[in-house]
């Protein structure tokens, strides 16, 4: 459709039809009334008087005559137009001797002010220690920015909330996100406890003592300081750091207290207490970021140095810190994880657990990949596929720990080194399906061990694991059942070794380290020597010399675990947990054959535990904690350890206080 200019006919017509009328009945029928004057200088009156109305009744109020003003020339009040400039007041000039000037424009030289970096915009406001505080009657939330920078409750540069200030930063550290982190934790530890005490063969502390048992209660007191150091580059806030040094450091002093001797000494002549420190290094590594791989920073990072590495959700298979590399990322909006990563073992000291450096390292080695997809096979529900390979070649060393016993090779069975390769394919999930809370772990162990113990010979390792817990909430409470099966070895003198081990066990289930079981070293006294039924901090009874300097067994009786608990929210600040497993022995047939016996039952017992934890703060920065479990042996535990001894159950009391910066 063409555009043809509109002439005055047209424009009639459609005035016309706007109004419902004709444009002569618009305008005054007085021939006589004088024309509007036109020019800029004329007031156009929009708002006529009462009696202009009243003297022309057929025209419409405030209009002005189409036909005799030009539009063009109109001025309204309060309305402004381009090029038309309409006179402005006087101008009124301030005249103040006593005032400053404002500064020239030359004297800012950009569009833009220096201020505080972002971090510290707020801060820039406090006032200084000991002077006047009314700005704080302005702004009252000030004041939660304005602490001591010891406070851990607060944002501070210590605890890497905020960058290093660039007066002090360092020459070397290029850009300005670099952060600073300290962590300070005190762990404190009381413990009495009881289990089966074997009673010295040259010697005893009680004289006319003639028990295979002697008294079972004992004391542990420990004090660590832990202290951890690290530098970060990168906003954190948002995705991961781009570089991370870490050192962390751990100081322990333990005091031991037994009634019995040869237990804490190999020499019968030393006393049955103890007291040592130790200074162990649980991190020091350099971790880069490689790159991002998505606008959403899921990304590719590399980590080199003594980490924390654990195997699966609940660490049933390996959970320690130790050297090695490890290739980490995330894809698909951090759905997709995966890692990639070979550890050498640590000696460990044999009092404290932690890391010694100044020995040469284990000849064991770990090769591992998982990978963990969220949602995976429902929603909320994340699984995890691994592949872990132990290979170990230790036979031909023989390690003491520090306190005189033999430890690599375990004294069982022929006393000869030991080498082997296991490869552990597992699978895990944990979340949840609707409002049941699931967990669940599944292994497989396949390889070969170069020496039986109990043969000579070379054997094959078939072992199986599976573990599952689940809870329900209602309210403040947690309802929770917890299932694991750990298989033992029914025959083992054949070639095949299928009691399931673990590398470095350290469980998050069941009660985990209130429960007695999982607490507390029972010693396999009349059928190896310097040798434990299970491992502290461990669920599986694996017969090992120590958890953390011995090597894995897969001539072992297994474990059978099945037990339910609760946790109860009574504040947000206190939480009471309880527990009730019973356990078990898959198969006793190697408990027979190292004891000499001709059966023992596969009951171990009841294992009865309660906790409180008390939060002051409602954060983990101070946490208390006491529980105390007891074990109601059955007939297995006692046909192995009581028969002399008419006590009805064994106890283990925990009080823990950590403090944290």
């Amino acid at each position: 459709m063409s555009l043809q200019p509109v002439n005055a006919d047209q424009q009639y017509v459609a005035l016309q039809a706007r109004v419902g009328g004709s444009i002569s009945d618009l305008a005054a029928p007085d021939a006589a009334a004088e024309p509007a004057k036109s020019g800029i200088d004329e007031k156009v009156d929009n708002d006529p008087e009462p009696a202009d109305i009243e003297a022309a009744p057929e025209r419409i109020a405030g209009q002005p005559e189409l036909q005799e003003i030009d539009a063009d020339d109109v001025l309204l009040d309060g309305r402004r137009r381009p090029g038309i400039q309409k006179e402005l007041p006087d101008r009124i000039i301030q005249n103040n001797p006593g005032a400053i000037s404002a500064p020239p424009p030359e004297a800012f030289p950009t569009d833009e002010f220096p201020v505080p970096d972002r971090w510290r915009i707020l801060q820039s406001l406090c006032p200084a220690k000991g002077g006047d505080e009314s700005i704080y009657t302005l702004f009252g939330a000030l004041r939660n920015n304005c602490h001591s920078t010891l406070n851990p409750y607060n944002q501070n540069v210590l605890k890497g909330d905020k960058p290093i200030p660039a007066d002090k930063k360092p020459g070397f550290l290029k850009g300005d996100d670099w952060f600073f982190v300290v962590n300070a934790i005190s762990d404190t530890v009381i413990e009495p406890r009881s289990f089966p005490i074997p009673v010295g063969v040259q010697t005893t502390e009680r004289s006319n003592s003639l028990d295979v048992f002697g008294r079972s209660g004992s004391e542990v007191y420990a004090q660590t300081f832990i202290t951890g150091f690290a530098l970060i580059k990168g906003s954190t806030a948002y995705k991961p750091p781009d570089v991370e040094y870490r050192l962390t450091l751990a100081t322990q002093v333990n005091h031991v207290n037994v009634p019995e001797r040869r237990v804490l000494f190999v020499e019968p002549s030393k006393s049955s207490h103890r007291t040592d420190w130790f200074v162990g290094v649980q991190e020091a590594f350099f971790d880069y970021h490689i790159r991002n791989t998505s606008s959403r920073y899921d990304f590719d990072s590399f980590r080199i140095g003594i980490q924390p590495m654990q195997a699966d959700f609940r660490g049933f298979l390996f959970q320690d810190n130790q050297l090695g590399f490890r290739l980490f990322g995330t894809r698909d909006n951090n759905r997709v994880q995966y890692n990639l990563g070979a550890f050498v073992q640590l000696e460990k000291d044999t009092n404290s657990g932690l890391n010694d450096i100044f020995q040469t390292p284990r000849e064991s080695y770990i090769f591992f990949a998982n990978l963990y997809r969220q949602d995976l096979p429902f929603v909320g529900l994340t699984s995890q596929f691994s592949l872990t390979y132990n290979m170990n070649r230790e036979r031909s060393d023989v390690e003491i720990d520090d306190n005189g016993f033999p430890i690599r090779p375990a004294l069982l069975g022929d006393l000869r080194g030991r080498a082997y390769d296991v490869v552990y394919p597992g699978y895990a999930f944990d979340g949840r399906i609707g409002r049941i809370n699931l967990s669940g772990q599944v292994y497989g162990a396949f390889g070969e061990d170069r020496n039986s113990f109990f043969t000579s010979e070379p054997a094959n390792i078939a072992a199986y694991f599976g573990a599952l817990e689940a809870s329900y909430d209602v309210d403040f409470l947690r309802f929770r059942a917890s299932g694991l099966f750990a298989s033992g070895d029914g025959n083992p003198y054949n070639n095949t070794e299928a009691g399931f081990d673990a590398i470095f066990e350290n469980p998050i289930f069941a009660g985990a380290d209130t429960s007695y079981w999982i607490r507390q070293t029972i010693p396999f006294a009349g059928g190896g020597r310097a040798v434990s039924l299970n491992g502290r901090n461990g669920i599986l009874n694996s017969l090992r010399s120590s958890k953390e300097q011995g090597q894995s067994n897969f001539n072992n009786p297994g474990t059978i675990l099945a037990g339910v608990g609760v946790d109860a929210d009574l504040t947000p600040d206190f939480r009471i947990s309880a527990n009730a497993n019973h356990l078990w022995f898959h198969k006793t047939e190697s408990l027979e054959a190292l004891r000499v016996e001709g059966s023992i039952p596969k009951d171990i017992g009841w294992d009865l535990s309660i906790a409180g934890i008390y939060r002051p703060k409602a954060t983990q920065n101070i946490v208390f904690r006491l529980s105390g479990a007891a074990l109601l042996p059955g007939k297995g535990f006692k046909d192995l350890f009581d028969l002399t001894d008419s006590r009805d159950f064994h106890y283990s009391i925990l009080l823990n206080a950590i403090v944290a910066f």
